[in-house]
């Protein structure tokens, strides 16, 4: 039968990757939404505006009646000018009506993309962190903290409503073909920043590795919880050698004094906090996703990161 397959945040990076897989696959009924229509559709794929932080999920979900949601939708890159208030209306409130439109109307299975960073950013984070390590998502980064508030939110509803199941992926750093970001813009510097002390490693996961997880969650993959990264981790060394930049690595201290001074005067985007967002790099355990999930990534973290260097133009 064919499965009837509901996406939210079609037209970023990961959404766009997984539309052409999809339609390359063939078999599935397909509807992208998103506030704009990917820059490339398919003819096999359907399109419907959806504002998440609205009543659209309901009245969409209602009408289209899917079989599974994957939920992409979320804010990475805040837009200039906006606060944490969009932010939390896109990621928390924003998965909760989805999530509720989806019980209401007996989906199936509901598929989201968390983050690695739902861990958090902490001197005592286990290396590698496993799916079973406490998700410690920071309250002042927006993001780490709105992932761990919508996990925490998720948790509630497998206890309340079993029948929906549940695949939650937490997500390492997504790079792919012309993947530009406030991450990629750390590499793109004539020197790289650094922490004395810290290694600041890096795991990494290519778009269409993270497409094909997707797509295998729609029926093949087991419900759960699973990290997902390629093998291995990058460090500011490792980063260093293959860009063939210096490291300026800066006392946690120093950074922490300039930021929190530039920032008020608008010299810097970045407050003191993003010291931590440097020093403590989440590291992901992908066992589970190979093992019990049973996709194994075709790049490491060194061949993604390879890849995007060479778009780049690095």
């Amino acid at each position: 039968m064919t499965t009837k397959i509901l996406i939210t945040g079609a037209a970023g990076m990961v959404g766009q990757e997984l539309v052409s897989l999809l339609d390359e696959i063939g078999g599935h009924d397909v509807l992208a939404t998103d506030l704009r229509e990917p820059s490339s559709l398919p003819a096999s794929v359907r399109f419907r505006k959806m504002d998440i932080t609205t009543e659209d999920p309901a009245l969409i979900v209602a009408e289209e009646k899917p079989d599974v949601i994957i939920h992409l939708a979320s804010i990475v890159n805040p837009p200039k000018g906006s606060g944490r208030a969009l932010a939390f209306a896109v990621d928390v409130e924003g998965t909760r009506k989805i999530l509720e439109a989806a019980i209401q109307h007996k989906v199936r299975r509901f598929v989201v993309t968390s983050s690695g960073a739902a861990y958090g950013y902490h001197a005592d984070n286990p290396v590698p962190l496993q799916e079973t390590d406490a998700l410690r998502g920071n309250p002042e980064f927006a993001y780490a903290d709105h992932k761990r508030l919508v996990e925490e939110m998720l948790a509630e509803y497998r206890k309340s409503h079993p029948a929906l199941e549940q695949v939650i992926f937490r997500v390492g750093t997504v790079l792919g073909k012309g993947t530009e970001n406030q991450i990629t813009a750390l590499f793109h510097r004539k020197k790289l920043l650094g922490i004395q002390g810290s290694e600041s490693p890096f795991v990494f996961i290519w778009t269409r590795d993270l497409a094909h997880i997707l797509a295998r969650a729609i029926a093949q993959g087991p419900a759960g919880i699973f990290n997902v990264a390629g093998d291995g981790t990058m460090g500011l060394t490792d980063l260093a050698r293959v860009l063939n930049k210096p490291v300026l690595r800066l006392p946690a201290w120093g950074l922490k004094g300039a930021l929190a001074f530039a920032k008020p005067f608008r010299l810097s985007q970045y407050g003191p906090e993003q010291v931590g967002f440097l020093q403590y790099r989440p590291v992901l355990d992908n066992r589970a996703l190979k093992e019990e999930f049973g996709y194994i990534p075709q790049k490491s973290s060194e061949e993604v990161f390879e890849f995007w260097r060479q778009g780049a133009g690095l």
